[in-house]
Formats: C-alpha cells, sequence, structure tokens
C-alpha cells in the first residue's frame, strides 16, 4: 500500500469533505430517493434517477476519500526549514519570459488546487523544482513548448 504525502491541511480537508458526505449528503440523498419512490413508477421517474445518481458519485467519493486518509502520510510543514525546495515549501517562481511571478505551495496530489496556489508533487513543475535553492533555473515543457522560471523564494509554514 502506497502513502499518498499530504499537508496537515489537506488531510483536515479531506476528514472534513468525508464528515460532510457521511452526515449531510448521503441521508439527504436517501430522504430525496425514498421521496421519488413515493412518485410511483420509478422506470420513468426523473427525479428518482437523479437521486440515484447523486448517490452513486457520494459513494463513489466516500471510498475515493476513505483511501487517501487510510493511506496518508501527514507531513508537518511547520517543522520544516531551509531553502531547498521540498514537499511543503511555498515557491516564488518568476516566468524568464514573461517576468509573471507566481507562489505554490508543493502539496500531496489529493490536495492540488493550481489556481488556489497548491500545486501537486507529482506535476512536472514540482518535480523540476524539487531539489532546486533560490536562484536557480529551472525549464519545464509544457503544451506550448518549453519554459524556464527562476526560483525568487522558498518558505516554509
Amino acid at each position: 500500500m502506497n502513502k499518498i504525502p499530504m499537508t496537515a491541511e489537506g488531510f483536515e480537508r479531506l476528514e472534513e469533505e468525508l464528515k460532510q458526505l457521511k452526515y449531510v449528503e448521503r441521508p439527504a440523498i436517501i430522504r430525496a430517493i425514498a421521496e421519488a419512490r413515493e412518485h410511483g413508477d420509478i422506470s420513468e421517474n426523473a427525479e428518482y434517477h437523479a437521486a440515484r445518481e447523486r448517490q452513486s458519485f457520494c459513494e463513489g467519493r466516500l471510498s475515493e476519500i476513505e483511501d487517501q486518509i487510510a493511506r496518508a502520510e501527514v507531513i508537518d510543514v511547520s517543522k520544516l526549514s531551509g531553502d531547498i525546495v521540498k514537499f511543503g515549501a511555498k515557491v516564488t517562481i518568476t516566468d524568464e519570459d514573461s517576468g509573471d511571478e507566481a507562489t505554490y505551495q508543493i502539496v500531496g496530489a489529493a490536495e492540488s488546487d493550481v489556481n488556489g496556489g497548491r500545486l501537486s508533487v507529482t506535476a512536472p513543475l514540482a518535480r523540476a523544482l524539487i531539489g532546486k535553492t533560490i536562484g536557480d533555473t529551472v525549464e519545464v515543457s509544457t503544451p506550448r513548448g518549453s519554459k524556464a522560471y527562476e526560483i525568487v523564494d522558498v518558505a516554509f509554514g
């Protein structure tokens, strides 16, 4: 069983989502299915089929989250320090072509959200950054060609 690296914050978010699905969504779906059944013939009942589809999605997501929680290896980012990029680091990079600056925290795949500034440790950019330090330049292959980024800052916590 492979461990999944995860920040404490990401682990808490997964636990919250699990509670929401188990104790709010699941009971609401069960009520919706029961109500739809009361309307009679379920073979042509759109409400019933929609509720069953929601139930299927919910149960699948529950299984996925439970698996991730069981395999989680929570890494306390607050105890990390230094200027070398590693899991949990907040890395500020500058695009060498456009000069645009962006900051990403390198997190586990289950908690990644590029728009929220959380980059999966398995993403090509994160893999290129890991092990580098401030002032280093990394090249990453993108669908639009190769991009070069300079590491401006590395922070933890």
